[in-house]
């Protein structure tokens, strides 16, 4: 056995960009840091016989980046149609206007303020362009806007920061709320044992070969870091930042604030819960 079948989802190695799926091609975004790990992943979608594609998340706001996503698919013969994002922040999002305005699409998503067009983005809304079936599926958590994309054709979902191609999310308290990502990690494991989803097509990192793997790792880890921030708690770690340098002491200093953000979102499901 290698060392990369052992990680956590079998993620595939090579590089990140290029080809996914039979209708799933990345375009890996310029802006690589320890929180979007090699970069964003744009994702273009489309049937292989078709001349139109649907974007997934176009990314930062970088004008080389978003005419490479259109050259991509200008090169396969296809005119982008429409725009999706899995949720707001700006390394997925702030390229969205650009983006359409440069491909003269809507960009459709859960939150209003990022819709550009009079559709919105809802659980049972099947994406049909160029006869591409996209089917919505809620997975609030990380934020309480994010959407994942069931794409059953190719037994895939695109996951935006639900899962990530390497290392675990960021649930992003105050938006995000742990109760919530554990049941969206719920609702994709059902994907994978009930639908056939065996890759997944993440925001960050590479593809997953095992999804089920993968989520059941999530749901693992989440369950080992709560219960852990649970036994800090009673040790007498009374702050967020306290618990972060006792729990996370493993984890890269500069990741420690985006570590608070998920124990603060513990601590209130901890709360909620009449556990602290």
């Amino acid at each position: 056995m290698t060392y990369a079948s052992a990680l956590p989802g079998q993620p595939r190695g090579g590089t990140i960009g290029g080809p996914a799926t039979d209708r799933a091609v990345c375009v890996l975004a310029p802006n690589a840091s320890p929180m979007t790990l090699d970069g964003t992943n744009t994702w273009i979608v489309a049937e292989p016989d078709s001349d139109l594609a649907v974007v997934i998340d176009p990314g930062p706001l970088d004008d080389t980046h978003l005419e490479e996503v259109i050259a991509t698919a200008e090169r396969a013969g296809r005119r982008i149609a429409l725009t999706l994002l899995t949720h707001g922040h700006p390394d997925h999002a702030e390229g969205a206007a650009r983006f359409a305005e440069l491909t003269r699409t809507s960009v459709r998503a859960l939150d209003p303020a990022l819709r550009l067009g009079d559709e919105g983005l809802e659980l049972g809304d099947v994406i049909t362009t160029g006869g591409l079936e996209l089917r919505v599926v809620p997975t609030p958590g990380h934020t309480a806007d994010s959407l994942s994309f069931h794409l059953p054709a190719d037994g895939a979902v695109l996951t935006g920061d639900t899962v990530l191609g390497r290392g675990t999310t960021v649930v992003a308290h105050p938006d995000g709320r742990l109760g919530d990502y554990l049941d969206s990690l719920r609702r994709l494991r059902s994907l994978a044992v009930d639908d056939g989803v065996d890759t997944v097509l993440p925001g960050h990192g590479p593809v997953l070969n095992d999804a089920r793997g993968a989520v059941e790792y999530y749901l693992a880890h989440r369950a080992n870091r709560l219960a852990q921030v649970e036994t800090a708690v009673e040790d007498g770690y009374g702050t967020p930042s306290e618990v972060v340098a006792h729990v996370y002491a493993d984890v890269d200093r500069s990741l420690w604030p985006a570590a608070e953000l998920s124990v603060r979102a513990q601590l209130d499901y901890l709360r909620e819960h009449g556990l602290i």
